[in-house]
């Protein structure tokens, strides 16, 4: 049995629990390509609802979540906490990156699905993680690289981690959210067909494959390497016919 396998077992083995059992059930952290495999047997296990979170609508890494308040009768709470890891003096810091701060953590001896995003704001890193692991992280982390460090689990409305958008008015073709990608991440239309077929695209939230969707006013999409978007608004045509949609591209 290979990886791919042994994830899908694990998934829907979580899903029967929670609906046997009548209790929340989480996965997790799951990686971007692990997220197409939940994606894979969502109409196996279409008798729970199923959502994910990775504690920001920034983050990539997810975890599943299975069952929902109508069906249960109570409200669901995942599991993350997020520790604020920042150097001791400022002044002496080293420029740590992604690989650095996830580099300290895994020397910890911590398993990669316990750990999700890490997102960095002007050397302070925000690390999305399962409660079970913070204290520990937070009694262990004091280094990374040759900046002393310390943590703290802070609050997960992080007024730093707010997203920016900027507005763009592009002129496309098509409402079609191939055609639509095509223009926003300046490509080919065979190119942005193989982000459906790697499983790159997710739109409001769940990967998907349907390339031909139309695009509506309120829809999320991104595409993993490019960015993430919404869909805002219809207006106007350019005089060789062209449609000029709205868009709010995260930053």
């Amino acid at each position: 049995m290979n990886d791919e396998q042994i994830l899908k077992g694990r998934l829907c083995d979580l899903a029967r629990r929670a609906y046997q059992q009548n209790l929340y059930t989480y996965s997790g952290f799951l990686s971007p390509s692990e997220l197409a495999l939940l994606e894979d047997i969502r109409e196996e296990i279409s008798y729970i609802h199923v959502e994910t979170s990775g504690g920001n609508e920034l983050c990539q890494r997810q975890i599943a979540g299975f069952g929902s308040e109508e069906e249960f009768g109570y409200p669901g709470h995942f599991p993350i906490a997020v520790i604020r890891i920042s150097p001791l003096l400022q002044k002496f810091s080293d420029d740590l990156n992604h690989r650095d701060f996830l580099g300290a953590l895994m020397h910890l001896g911590i398993e990669r699905n316990t750990l999700g995003d890490i997102l960095i704001k002007e050397r302070t890193a925000y690390l999305f993680c399962l409660e079970s692991i913070a204290d520990y992280i937070c009694q262990e982390l004091t280094k990374v690289r040759h900046t002393n460090v310390k943590c703290e689990i802070t609050d997960t409305d992080i007024p730093a981690l707010t997203p920016v958008l900027v507005e763009e008015k592009l002129p496309v073709s098509s409402l079609r959210l191939d055609n639509v990608i095509a223009v926003l991440v300046k490509c080919s239309r065979s190119d942005a067909l193989s982000f459906f077929t790697d499983k790159k695209v997710t739109l409001n939230g769940h990967i998907t494959g349907r390339n031909s969707t139309l695009l509506k006013e309120g829809d999320v999409f991104s595409v993993r390497g490019h960015g993430k978007f919404i869909f805002d608004k219809v207006g106007g045509t350019t005089k060789k016919g062209k449609i000029y949609v709205h868009i709010r591209r995260y930053t």
